[in-house]
Parts: structure tokens; C-alpha cells; sequence
């Protein structure tokens, strides 16, 4: 396994045991190759899934007011999503660092997004145990502040980039323009990246499994933009 330091820069939180971290990026593969001898992270996994969904519905909470339990519920439900949770994996390059069987490295287990998904669900089970609650909770409010702060737009629009377009043409008949960043990954699992521009402005940019997808990320993030802007705006008039 190569050197943990680098990743544990990487989480921003540095483990007093790091057998804790060790275990939660040792893949049920590498267990079972090697018998009852090594642990796995399935039970890491486990309860860092409740830590995370306790984290996270906690900050909802608190965060929206205005948000019904439906309305709570279905945003929770898009921050923990498999391919989310996945993503998170992946920009902590936590595919470095697993271990796994020679047969699950053969067949990409490296870069599989469940491995990604259920090792960044492990990570967050480590740092509990190792840290405590307030630790845990440090940790993936900094993973999920960024998608916290465009929640307040999601559980209401059905059509993002109609209504950012709407929006925009408001205030002038030049149309947002949409442009593919990135496609990376292999051809199964392909992570497209794109932004939205207005007036030569970027306004939003993100991410999704196809370029449709990554566009409507985008549009979502520029209304969120817009609606930061907008509240600071009224805000200010208001003093």
C-alpha cells in the first residue's frame, strides 16, 4: 500500500491509527484471497454510511428551513447517491491506495465506482472511530459544502437550463453558451465536465456521466450563483 501520508494531506485529518485507514482501503477482494487473516471494509462502510446520512440531515436541516421533509429528503437522497459518493472517491485518488486481490486489480477494481463509493464510505467510518463525531462531521461538510450551497435550487426545478436560459435572456437576448471541459475515464464509466458562459462570464460548471448530464449540473450551479447573487443583492437594499 503507498505511503498514507500523501492521502491522509489529501482528507485534511491525520489519523492516530492509521490501521483505521488501512482497513477501510482494504477491498473484501484482498480478504478473501487471503483468508480469515485480513479484515475488510464492509463494516467500515457500514457505519460511515450512517455517520455520513447523520451529517448530512443534521446540515440540511439547519441549512434549509424552507424545505419540507419531501423536499429535504430528495436532496439528501442527490448528495448520497452511488455516483456521487463515487466522485468523492475519485478526487481523493483513494484508487491509489486499495487493496485489493490480483484478480480484482486485473479487472479495473482500481477505478470501479463501487470500489470508489464504498472505500470513501469506509474513509468517513475511520475517521469516526479515530476522531470522534466532530471530526467525522468537519470532514464531509468540507467533501460536500460545494453541493450544500447549490441545494437551494435543486428540489424545485424539473428544467435547469430552460430557466437559466430564461433567466438570462431577461436581462439580454444573448443565450448562455455550454462548453465540454473534460471527458475522462473509460468508455463504461465515462465523467464528462463541462461549464455554461454568459457574456463571455462563467457562471457554473459541472460534472456528469454523460454530456446532457454534466450540462444540467452546470445550469444548476450557475442558478445557484445567480440566486447567491441575488439574495446578496436584496440583502444590501434592504440595510
Amino acid at each position: 500500500m503507498p505511503d498514507l501520508e500523501v492521502l491522509q494531506q489529501r482528507l485534511g485529518y491525520t489519523f492516530r491509527d492509521v490501521a483505521l485507514l488501512e482497513l477501510a482501503l482494504t477491498h473484501p477482494s484482498a480478504a478473501h484471497e487471503r483468508g480469515a487473516v485480513l479484515q475488510h471494509n464492509q463494516r467500515l462502510e457500514f457505519l460511515g454510511d450512517a455517520v455520513l446520512q447523520l451529517v448530512l440531515s443534521a446540515e440540511l436541516y439547519l441549512r434549509f428551513a424552507g424545505f419540507c421533509e419531501g423536499a429535504l429528503t430528495k436532496a439528501r437522497a442527490k448528495l448520497v447517491n452511488r455516483r456521487m459518493l463515487a466522485e468523492h472517491g475519485r478526487q481523493l485518488g483513494l484508487g491509489e491506495f486499495l487493496l485489493l486481490s490480483r484478480g480484482e486489480e486485473s479487472q479495473g477494481g482500481r477505478t470501479r465506482a463501487s470500489s470508489m463509493a464504498d472505500a470513501f464510505e469506509a474513509v468517513i467510518g475511520a475517521v469516526f472511530l479515530d476522531g470522534g463525531f466532530e471530526a467525522a462531521r468537519a470532514f464531509v461538510l468540507r467533501r460536500f459544502n460545494n453541493a450544500l450551497e447549490q441545494l437551494p435550487v435543486l428540489p424545485t426545478i424539473e428544467n435547469p437550463k430552460g430557466e437559466l436560459q430564461e433567466l438570462l435572456q431577461a436581462q439580454s437576448s444573448e443565450p448562455p453558451q455550454y462548453r465540454l471541459v473534460s471527458a475522462t475515464g473509460p468508455d463504461h464509466d465515462r465523467l464528462f465536465e463541462c461549464t455554461v458562459e454568459h457574456a463571455g462570464v462563467e457562471l457554473g460548471r459541472g460534472r456528469g456521466k454523460s454530456k446532457k448530464e454534466a450540462e444540467t449540473a452546470a445550469a444548476v450551479a450557475a442558478l445557484a450563483l445567480l440566486r447567491q447573487k441575488t439574495d446578496a443583492s436584496s440583502s444590501s437594499q434592504a440595510k
